[in-house]
């Protein structure tokens, strides 16, 4: 059935054209590649994007501050602590190339890295230990947007265990569990290709690893390890790996334990998990999209990362949707990857680290009211992003 999209398009030549472009991409398996740079000039991204500016380092001090923000240095091998105000304050060593993290309540960041899961008191500001990987076939530690080892990551809500999805480069990727406690891996259970994202269900009683080339989310009940794969394609899986048009970030809804997925700044698929039902609504952005987080009150921030075709795409934004669907689109300026929002739910900090070519080494800091944004300098092509708070 040819059903038009935001700009008059059909699905399948939406799906044609994607497939087409990601195998011209080089033949990498992903639909996330495109040429560009670091500082922020990609194709497909309108304009370019200039770099964010330099500040003077602030001297650390004493425990880290409520609000400061924690990045992933996917392009280096450390974790960078933000002043929102002021910029970078310090950075610890973690190991190659990370890509999520995730706090707990206790102040101990868990950061999926190329190497294994650091762990890092983030109070004291200092590497604790480092959880190497379990799973087979990682081959040898190295960065870039397919290098093997952790991606998602996710704390379970008592704080016990983390879940990291973990990227094997020639095939499916696992879930691995870790024992908060005792820092150990408890269990390893396959998942799909590319776990980019890694959520957990309210009751902790379930994980969802979003697998990114193979158009899924595979749920693990985190009892008994037993999965279930429910395919997430609202275009299809026409062009295979070379596809534009896959999953790639999650957030779990706060009103009814629903994942929201969305897709191209056009479609948001809501995931029911139980009964692998899923239905899909409109979405206005018109942009390629990645990170997702969702806020208390039912708010969904989706970051948009730029045109896969700038004839027809928009650019980069960041859209806010309410729960009850309604969307405003923020422009932002260059390519951003995740997103991450203040204590007091008035700012949203969009991190310039970008899986694929075209990253800068910043985030964007948007006040939601008003739509204002600012660039800020904040670590090596950072990535994951959190915000840090007393509990």
């Amino acid at each position: 059935m040819r059903r038009p999209t935001a700009r008059g398009r059909t699905t399948r030549g939406r799906v044609v054209r994607g497939a087409a472009l990601g195998l011209a991409s080089v033949a990498l398996v992903t639909g996330c590649t495109t040429a560009g740079t670091r500082d922020g000039t990609a194709a497909g991204a309108s304009g370019g994007a200039s770099p964010a500016p330099e500040a003077p380092r602030p001297e650390p001090s004493g425990r880290t501050p409520d609000g400061t923000l924690l990045v992933a240095d996917f392009g280096a091998d450390t974790v960078t602590f933000v002043d929102p105000d002021a910029g970078p304050v310090d950075s610890v060593e973690v190991g190659e190339a990370p890509y999520g993290l995730v706090v707990g309540e206790d102040g101990r960041a868990w950061v999926a890295t190329a190497e294994g899961v650091a762990v890092v008191d983030t109070h004291r500001r200092e590497r604790l230990d480092l959880v190497p990987y379990e799973t087979a076939g990682l081959g040898p530690v190295t960065g870039g947007e397919y290098r093997g080892g952790g991606m998602g990551i996710a704390l379970a809500p008592d704080g016990r265990h983390v879940y990291v999805g973990v990227n094997v480069p020639s095939g499916n990727g696992t879930l691995e569990t870790i024992d908060t406690g005792t820092r150990e891996v408890t269990a390893t259970t396959a998942v799909g290709r590319r776990p980019f994202d890694v959520d957990v269900s309210r009751d902790g009683r379930e994980v969802y690893a979003t697998g990114h080339d193979s158009f899924d989310v595979t749920v693990v009940d985190t009892r008994t390890q037993d999965t279930r794969r429910i395919e997430v394609a609202p275009y299809g899986t026409e062009g295979g790996l070379g596809s534009w048009l896959k999953p790639h970030y999650a957030a779990v809804r706060p009103s009814d334990g629903r994942l929201l997925l969305p897709f191209e700044g056009e479609r948001l698929v809501v995931l029911d998990p139980e009964t692998g039902r899923s239905a899909v609504e409109r979405m206005t952005a018109d942009t390629h999209q990645h990170g997702v987080t969702a806020t208390p009150d039912g708010t969904l921030l989706v970051v948009g990362t730029g045109p896969i075709d700038p004839s027809e795409d928009a650019g980069p934004s960041l859209t806010v949707r309410t729960k009850d669907g309604q969307e405003r689109v923020i422009p932002l300026d260059g390519p951003h990857e995740d997103v991450a929002v203040s204590a007091d739910g008035r700012i949203a900090y969009v991190t310039g680290g970008f899986t694929r070519d075209g990253y800068w080494n910043g985030l964007s800091v948007v006040d939601l009211a008003t739509g204002d944004t600012r660039r800020l300098p904040a670590g090596e092509r950072p990535l994951g992003v959190a915000v840090l708070r007393s509990p």
